[in-house]
């Protein structure tokens, strides 16, 4: 493989550069460090609320890279915001009393300051603290207007796919919908998806589709992989994005992302 050409990295973080306990690897930052000392720029793309991403990174990289969470909503390197895609205040309600009939159904309204949950559910909000390191319980989400949001997200702990998807689909005429994981659905405005987002920052940093390289597992992570000529599939993939990518790694468990970060880093040396 010639990976000559390549001057940025972008990686999913759930089932993708995260391992199934939500960690980053310990060889991660050498590895970053090394892409760094080539002048290979990187970029963490995630569903993920920015300060969950944030803390998943050491404090030398934090304010180095550049992220995109949100789904692509918001994007931030170091202290500066790049870009942001708001979902218009009139559907929120709107969303909200559709998620609500549904049963088994958790939803999150994700601004910029905070996440904000409406159930007491124990089990979920375990769960959910794995994601938002900044989250508010509130009565009622339809009467929180204090904050920017990004986009609404729904759990269910079965399957999002086929208990939340048939009941929001019609809404894609207007928003984005997508099935982000295996439990989570979100549902944003209609640019927010990480293909928009790193077109933007293709552009702002003058590199090409030639020169990216990407990595995902889930159907949110589509977008950007079109924009990728090294595209890569995780071997946890969703069969979607392992038809999408171009190529194959190993697991998130088995360090797929490090695996082809450090044949990467060889080609330089």
């Amino acid at each position: 493989m010639d990976f000559s050409k390549v001057k940025l990295v972008v990686t999913d973080m759930d089932g993708t550069l995260l391992n199934s306990k939500s960690k980053v690897s310990s060889q991660f930052p050498k590895i970053y460090n090394q892409l760094k000392k080539h002048n290979i720029k990187f970029i963490a793309a995630s569903g993920r609320q920015y300060f969950s991403i944030v803390d998943r990174f050491n404090k030398s990289i934090q304010n180095e890279i550049t992220i995109i969470a949100e789904n692509g909503a918001f994007a931030m390197r170091g202290n500066d915001e790049l870009f942001t895609s708001k979902l218009p205040f009139g559907y929120i309600k709107k969303c909200i009393n559709t998620l609500r009939e549904l049963d088994s159904v958790y939803i999150v309204l994700c601004g910029k300051n905070a996440a904000y949950i409406e159930t007491k559910d124990e089990k979920f909000i375990n769960m959910f603290k794995n994601y938002y390191s900044e989250y508010r319980l509130v009565d009622d989400l339809t009467e929180i207007t204090n904050d920017t949001f990004f986009k609404i997200a729904a759990y269910h702990f079965d399957c999002s796919e086929t208990h939340i998807y048939p009941a929001v689909k019609h809404l894609e005429n207007e928003l984005q919908v997508i099935v982000s994981g295996e439990h989570w659905l979100d549902i944003s405005h209609s640019n927010a998806n990480k293909g928009y987002a790193l077109n933007i920052l293709q552009k702002d940093l003058n590199i090409s589709k030639e020169e990216t390289m990407v990595f995902g597992d889930y159907n949110n992570d589509l977008k950007m992989i079109e924009l990728a000529d090294f595209s890569y599939a995780m071997e946890n993939a969703h069969p979607n994005v392992k038809k999408a990518a171009k190529f194959l790694t190993k697991s998130n468990d088995e360090k797929g992302v490090e695996f082809i970060l450090e044949q990467l880093i060889n080609s330089r040396k």
